[in-house]
């Protein structure tokens, strides 16, 4: 009889702390406001894109833009980092008189010629239409609307009949909205800063 008791009492206790697990499972805990005397739940979400197209790839979309794909993984830090920079230099910018906002762009210029300059040479055509599409993705201007608010009319004049000769044009926009191969490359950089890819 003894053993019965001390078998159930062990078997209650089991039963329980199983019980108080699962309930425990159930339930979600989170920061709270409370508002009128109601808890609201904070939740921190992940960031949602949102976009009138797709931006997923589908599997036969990566198989079929396999090159493109790997323009974009190559050209969009250099993208990213000219953003940076941009963002940067225009902060350190800010309130100088031109002559010294000319001569901080030409160190600058010099700066990432020499820390960028043999590394863009080696891009290949399809990798250097992709880069100017991608700057243009991060920073909203064209590559000649950079460098003529930043070196000059005279200079992206220069830039720009330089690059017409090799078949490039900095003035081309970047439109994911009509133009499908800027829709492409928009999707491919999501999915890669979304890690999809």
């Amino acid at each position: 009889m003894k053993k019965l008791k001390i078998i159930t009492a062990i078997a209650t206790l089991v039963l329980v702390a199983a019980g108080s697990r699962l309930l425990a499972q159930d339930r979600i805990i989170c920061f709270g406001t409370i508002v009128d005397g109601d808890t609201i739940p904070a939740v921190q979400l992940r960031e949602v894109i949102v976009r009138h197209y797709s931006w997923m790839l589908s599997p036969s979309e990566i198989k079929r833009n396999k090159k493109l794909i790997r323009n974009v993984k190559i050209t969009l830090p250099y993208a990213k980092t000219a953003k940076r920079k941009l963002d940067y230099y225009e902060r350190q910018m800010a309130g100088l008189p031109e002559s010294e906002q000319k001569a901080m762009m030409k160190k600058a210029e010099k700066e990432i010629e020499e820390e960028f300059g043999a590394e863009l040479k080696k891009l290949t055509f399809s990798q250097g239409h992709v880069l100017i599409k991608l700057v243009d993705r991060e920073t909203g201007s064209t590559s000649y609307e950079l460098v003529r608010n930043l070196r000059g009319k005279f200079r992206a004049f220069f830039y720009q009949t330089f690059a017409k000769i090799f078949g490039y044009n900095l003035k081309e926009k970047f439109d994911p909205k009509h133009n499908s191969k800027d829709r492409m490359i928009d999707r491919i950089a999501t999915a890669v800063e979304q890690g999809k890819l």
